[in-house]
């Protein structure tokens, strides 16, 4: 019998490199497939205007039919357009660190995020580090090589790409309850940008969907806690694979 397909999207401004700790730890259960975005990693950047769906069809003739899809970040918020408009992709749906349903001052947060990435893309690359990893204990050369993959993005494109993280939970909101398959949200108790406040509305807006929040972790959690997160990931799976 061949090994089930999981799917791991990364967030803005990484690639899929950041899941080489989760997936060494699930090749022996699952076929791991880790794209990268478009506009990250090897892909070239996007163009101005770059929409959600865009992101979303940038990776979706390279997922088979009933894999269990994984997003992280923005890559969850593609991973929830890929649920809602490509269904026969999608077996389960597992959203990491996911932003939903931001309220008037959440919204406030990120624009204002946004707006310090146009102005000065290195203090905001240095801002995103201390908000994913201050007081976590990951090793030093973990910061570091995420410090040179946000480095090596295009700006343009990276800023393109956040302006979808900063909107996109709007444009899904009213679609969420559509989303029918198994699925699990979960996200670090210290996470201050996708909190676990936003984990629990999502949870409650997706009709199958229970909430996990890790004590202790904040936003990068497949890289501050692999085991745990793959644990968790191959729990969930485990109890709906059948589904």
């Amino acid at each position: 019998m061949s090994r089930p397909t999981l799917v791991l999207l990364h967030g803005v401004g990484l690639d899929r490199t950041m899941w080489e700790p989760v997936a060494a730890r699930l090749a022996d259960r699952f076929t791991v497939l880790t794209p990268d975005l478009p506009g990250h990693g090897a892909r070239p950047p996007v163009a101005d205007g770059v929409a959600l769906g865009d992101l979303a069809d940038g990776v979706a003739d390279g997922i088979p039919a009933g894999s269990h899809l994984v997003g992280f970040s923005l890559g969850a918020l593609v991973a929830q357009h890929l649920a809602l408009h490509r269904p026969d992709l999608v077996r389960t749906l597992t959203s990491v660190s996911s932003v939903c349903r931001r309220t008037p001052e959440e919204r406030a947060s990120v624009h204002a995020r946004l707006r310090t990435a146009e102005a000065d893309f290195a203090a905001s690359a240095e801002a995103s580090l201390e908000r994913w990893y201050a007081g976590t204990g990951v090793p030093a050369a973990s910061m570091s090589r995420t410090r040179a993959t946000l480095y090596a993005n295009d700006i343009g494109s990276f800023l393109g790409c956040y302006r979808v993280f900063a909107t996109a939970d709007a444009e899904l909101a009213p679609h969420l309850g559509e989303i029918t398959v198994p699925s699990l949200a979960l996200t670090g108790q210290d996470d201050p940008g996708s909190t676990p406040g936003m984990t629990h509305r999502l949870a409650a807006a997706l009709p199958s969907c229970r909430a996990l929040v890790v004590p202790g972790a904040r936003h990068m959690l497949p890289v501050e806690r692999p085991e745990e997160f793959a644990g968790a990931l191959t729990t969930f799976i485990g109890e709906n694979a059948h589904v």
